[in-house]
């Protein structure tokens, strides 16, 4: 899993602002503060359906940016986002579950219309990106 370093910006009048110093093209808003980590994810996803996305840079290597530095003393501030490559490659994973644990994510799988499996998938990487 890759993380990303976002600059988020808000002045008094407007939603909260986030991109990407490592790209520049990529760019997300949220009125909500809690919203804000969930709308970068979704823009990196969308971004990298067309494009390979680069190795991020470090924390120290954004944050030493003269750019970087001027827009956090006018007010913004830095913050990691995570993104978790879809490859087409799927491997086995043999887990061990509780049976009412097991039967409750077969069943809440069921009702989405998911396999356990998607339903898994799904839930890990709601938890992960919410992190």
């Amino acid at each position: 899993m890759k993380y990303f370093i976002a600059l988020v910006h808000k002045d008094s009048d407007s939603a909260f602002g986030i991109s990407f110093p490592d790209l520049p093209a990529v760019f997300s808003a949220a009125d909500e503060e809690e919203d804000l980590t969930a709308n970068a994810i979704e823009a990196l996803r969308l971004w990298a359906e067309d494009e390979t996305l680069p190795m991020p840079s470090s924390y120290d290597e954004i944050s030493s940016r003269q750019d970087i530095r001027e827009q956090l003393a006018a007010g913004a501030f830095l913050t990691r986002v995570p993104f978790i490559e879809d490859t087409t490659r799927t491997v086995r994973a043999n887990v061990t579950f509780d049976k009412g644990m097991l039967e409750a994510i077969d069943k809440a799988a069921k009702e989405r219309g998911l396999t356990r499996s998607a339903f898994l998938a799904s839930a890990a990487r709601k938890e992960i990106e919410a992190a």
